[in-house]
């Protein structure tokens, strides 16, 4: 081996020899370290392919396991957020490690290729529209050359792709005439906007509706997105027009809100909402009631109803529901204690417990996996309870006869309730006397089961009447947008905020209930642009004067749920339009 200059050799041929062999070396090596790096990278690929599989796999389970099994906790729901959030990252991790590999592989000869099994994905929705590029074809035959070629047929590759949004202005512009005769000027009746002076059309306020009332977006940051895009509207700008949109939008909420309250049965249950006070925020409460006869068959569309109040206290279900006699479905508040009495006016209302809150404590006292997951983290394990394992499974049973029976007629459930349910209603009551008197009065599991056994008459009322739910999760599914906005806007600026988002909060969760109740199937989704937008101006006129909500918002795809406003505002450009009575009208602008 050559180490210094004095071990070169003189002779040039042999100088030439050498620095062919060294060139041959480092060749090789970096061809070897190119093939160990491009294994690496196929390994890599490989490992990061299985640990997205494993986590689409157990995803798949969950979800099927609670398909078939109901909830197996209380918080499911989130931890199969959870896993699907960690098996998007895996599934991006594992593409671009693939994208690593070919570009390993590409620099060497020696390696073979990594590829994903890809699942098969589902083609794109039938309604959207298909742009068609015919990528120019040979004039001559690439074997022979010959000019004399004829089209045997076409392979099409479709390619997903976005129209980012754009601004325009809309000029009107109106022509003044002036008559040779009387010299009178004559111009065309200016423009109707929604709100009196406005400068925004119905599209863009739409939009600024659903993003703050939809998307939980505060306007503060519609205000940063917009500067962004090169169109600056300061805040207190987009105030104004959110306030004036309340306005012309109260009809719509009352009418949502008398559909409301003609129910035969109602879910009702609250939910807290911080609101700014001096150096601090208080906690309000938001009200919701929810009118939903779809397990029942009814033919209702699906709505709720929001109310906010600075406390919780009973005076505020009470004014809610002063006109109301129905079904009452909600948890064991005190609140509502007086809206059962007998003396009541109109009428007492009926009272329907909630079996998911009776499960409750008892499913905690028999959390097995929490508990196992205390102890795999060294934390202090509770005791499992083999009395509160038995309740549970006797009200699953219970839950699992239900899920059978959901869509069904009244008398259809009353009748599979008559014969199923009731004899484990009847074991389920021997049973927690039996083992309440076997328990202390300061037993957690005595307090669960006195949450039952004091209220039995309205646990045991859905027996007797098929619309009555065993569960309150309607209410509680209303009120998760609530919550989820709750991380995004953290408080209300005021009470008067306050009072104004939630009834409009009613608006989205209307139209996302009848969109769900549609089953949005290929005929909704076939539904030409054209016909909803002729339709949807005349169909909120027809609703505001009183007829069936459901022609609005049946059939409505979530990408159509922010032009749901749109249709109440140009519902007013179309009135307004045809209000041209008198010469001085035609002069003046319209109001």
């Amino acid at each position: 081996m050559v180490t210094t200059p004095e071990d070169l050799p003189d002779d040039i041929a042999a100088l030439q020899a050498a620095l062919l062999a060294e060139r041959a070396k480092r060749v090789e090596g970096e061809a070897r370290a190119a093939r160990v790096e491009a294994e690496l990278a196929v390994a890599k690929a490989k490992a990061a392919d299985d640990e997205a599989l494993i986590a689409h796999q157990q995803l798949q389970i969950a979800k099927l396991t609670r398909e078939l099994y109901g909830q197996r906790s209380e918080r499911s729901v989130q931890l199969l957020d959870q896993m699907a959030l960690a098996f998007e990252e895996l599934e991006s991790s594992a593409s671009e490690d693939e994208v690593a590999a070919d570009q390993a592989v590409a620099k060497t000869t020696n390696v073979v290729a990594f590829t994903r099994k890809h699942p098969a994905r589902q083609p794109f929705p039938e309604h959207l529209p298909r742009e068609r590029v015919v990528e120019p074809g040979p004039t001559t035959c690439q074997c022979c050359g010959s000019p004399r070629l004829r089209k045997l047929g076409e392979d099409i590759t479709e390619t997903l792709e976005t129209i980012p949004r754009q601004w325009k202005v809309i000029q009107h512009v109106r022509e003044k005439f002036t008559c040779r005769d009387c010299e009178r000027i004559s111009q065309a009746p200016a423009p109707f906007h929604v709100l009196a002076r406005g400068w925004a059309g119905p599209s863009l306020l739409a939009m600024i509706l659903f993003e703050k009332f939809g998307q939980h977006q505060p306007l503060n940051r519609q205000a940063e997105r917009y500067a962004r895009e090169g169109v600056p509207l300061s805040l207190s700008t987009l105030a104004d027009q959110v306030g004036g949109c309340c306005a012309v939008l109260a009809p719509l909420i009352r009418r949502i809100e008398r559909h409301v309250f003609t129910a035969e049965r109602l879910h009702s249950d609250d939910t807290v909402v911080p609101v700014l006070a001096k150096g601090k925020t208080d906690t309000g409460r938001c009200w919701v009631y929810v009118r939903d006869d779809r397990p029942f068959a009814g033919p209702a569309p699906p709505a709720a109803t929001f109310y906010y109040s600075r406390d919780r206290g009973g005076k505020h279900p009470h004014a809610h529901l002063a006109g109301y006699t129905g079904i009452f479905q909600a948890d064991a508040y005190a609140g509502y204690n007086k809206l059962y009495e007998a003396d009541r006016k109109p009428g007492p209302l009926v009272e329907a417990a909630c079996w998911v809150h009776a499960r409750r404590p008892f499913f905690i006292m028999a959390d097995v996996t929490a508990n196992a997951r205390r102890q795999a983290q060294g934390n202090t394990t509770s005791v499992i309870s083999p009395l509160a394992l038995e309740a549970v499974r006797r009200i699953d049973a219970l839950f699992d006869i239900e899920r059978a029976i959901n869509g069904h007629s009244t008398e259809q459930r009353r009748a599979v309730r008559q014969e199923l349910s009731a004899p484990l209603v009847a074991d389920l009551e021997s049973w927690l006397r039996e083992q309440r008197r076997k328990l202390s009065r300061g037993n957690d599991l005595a307090k669960a089961m006195d949450y039952m056994l004091k209220r039995w008459p309205a646990f045991a009322r859905f027996l007797d009447d098929g619309r009555i739910c065993l569960s309150n999760n309607a209410a509680e599914r209303a009120l998760r947008g609530i919550a989820l906005g709750r991380k995004s806007w953290l408080f209300a600026g005021s009470d008067e905020g306050a009072s104004c988002y939630l009834p409009h909060h009613a608006i989205d969760k209307f139209s996302s209930f009848c969109w769900r109740s549609s089953g949005n199937g290929r005929r909704d989704r076939r539904m030409s642009a054209c016909r909803r937008i002729s339709s949807r101006a005349s169909s909120v006129c027809r609703m505001i004067q009183g007829a069936p909500l459901q022609c609005c918002f049946a059939g409505r795809t979530p990408s159509a749920m922010r032009r749901r406003m749109v249709a109440v505002l140009t519902a007013r450009t179309v009135a307004a339009s045809s209000i041209v009575a008198s010469p001085r009208s035609a002069c003046s602008p319209s109001r």
